[in-house]
């Protein structure tokens, strides 16, 4: 770790920006159709022939961002690369669905997913935004499609997982594909400023992070049944699920920080300042590692940890969090958790060899896998969309 390095610096940012798309850039490209999505440390590609939505919508959002940071041709012709897949391999006409994943740029699973529309739109507002005129068709589409399949007018929010032919609607009614969702209008309002889309991202974030909190001690639970009741039981004996985790996700609480927080800086109102602070303030308060650093997974509702791991996602959705919070507040220790977090990342998460983060570390800050990145699970969307975050408000 360099300590003349100040992680507040516009140069610092800029630098590690490029550092993590160059980890990418020799292998991700395939000739044949989207990006591959499966990394070995040393940037080597294994399983080629798996796809998963949400990895390519998000690469879609990286070029995008990268070539309206820098200019660089290159980074738009992959996200116009990147496009072309969603288009033609991911989207099914006949059934007027996403599919979720792919083999061989064959569907393999069809499931209708709101957690991957939503990064449909993300990506589309992305792309609309840095000047590809013909997104706006697709995003108002998949805007439809969530609104007609998901949407609870008479709850307020998106249900989570419909069938292949959308004929079923599950139960389940999760956190994750609303906060999401809720960040894809923000986009999409930024990209068109079409009141609609900031509309439905109030009405999400007033949803979960005031009237469903207040259900759970002012923090944010992951999951409720049908007729929104929390469902304390919900992947208990499962806390790794992916994108559907058990027990308090500190990552999570300090996510919908960011989003209040941005949401604030379009229609500023105090619940929005006032529970962002909330959120962070007790996530940091019970999931910091006071004796090896960083911010450990999960939380039991006692407040006991029930997953230690530290995850890449977490900390950079936290660091980016704590910037935004220092900016509004003009409080100090926001800037101190900031220079904390990006410490304990700088001398753990971040592969100094090769380039990028490691995905998950254990405790004791060793990395558990030599998988980098994972269809569906990490493609360092997390990393670099922080980084350009805290270059929006710095």
């Amino acid at each position: 770790m360099n300590q003349q390095v100040s992680y507040r610096d516009k140069a610092f940012l800029l630098d590690h920006i490029k550092s993590i798309l160059a980890f990418y850039h020799p292998n991700i490209v395939d000739t044949s159709g989207g990006f591959f999505q499966n990394f070995l440390d040393d940037g080597s590609v294994f399983d080629g022939d798996s796809r998963h939505l949400v990895s390519s919508t998000r690469m879609v959002f990286i070029y995008c961002k990268a070539y309206q940071l820098f200019g660089d041709e290159e980074y738009l012709r992959r996200a116009e690369h990147g496009l072309a897949y969603l288009r033609n391999v991911h989207w099914d006409s006949e059934r007027q669905g996403y599919n979720w994943t792919l083999k061989a740029h064959e569907a393999d699973d069809q499931t209708n997913h709101c957690y991957g529309l939503a990064f449909v739109i993300l990506a589309f507002a992305t792309a609309l935004e840095t000047g590809f005129e013909d997104a706006r068709a697709d995003l108002d589409n998949a805007y439809a499609l969530m609104e007609q399949h998901f949407w609870q007018a008479e709850d307020g929010l998106y249900a989570d997982e419909a069938s292949s032919d959308w004929s079923a609607v599950s139960d389940y009614r999760g956190q994750n594909a609303n906060m999401h969702s809720c960040e894809a209008m923000l986009a999409a309002y930024e990209a068109t400023k079409d009141a609609k889309f900031l509309d439905r991202a109030y009405q999400l974030a007033k949803k979960f992070a005031v009237e469903m909190a207040d259900k759970a001690d002012g923090l944010i639970w992951e999951h409720y049944s049908k007729d929104l009741a929390i469902d304390w039981q919900y992947n208990k004996d499962d806390p790794k699920n992916l994108y559907r985790p058990w027990g308090f996700q500190p990552g999570h609480q300090t996510e919908w920080t960011k989003l209040l927080l941005l949401l604030h800086s379009h229609r500023p109102e105090d619940w929005m300042l006032e529970r962002a602070q909330s959120l962070f303030d007790r996530a940091l308060d019970v999931s910091w590692d006071n004796e090896l650093g960083g911010i450990l997974y999960g939380f039991a509702p006692d407040g006991s940890i029930c997953d230690d791991d530290k995850y890449f996602w977490v900390q950079a959705e936290s660091f980016a969090a704590a910037a935004r919070l220092a900016v509004v507040t003009g409080d100090e220790k926001y800037w101190q958790w900031y220079d904390r977090i990006w410490a304990y990342a700088d001398a753990h998460m971040i592969d100094h060899q090769y380039g990028a983060w490691y995905r998950v570390l254990n405790r004791q800050n060793q990395k558990l896998s030599d998988q980098k990145s994972t269809a569906g699970g990490k493609c360092d969307y997390h990393t670099l969309g922080a980084c350009w975050d805290v270059l929006r408000v710095i």
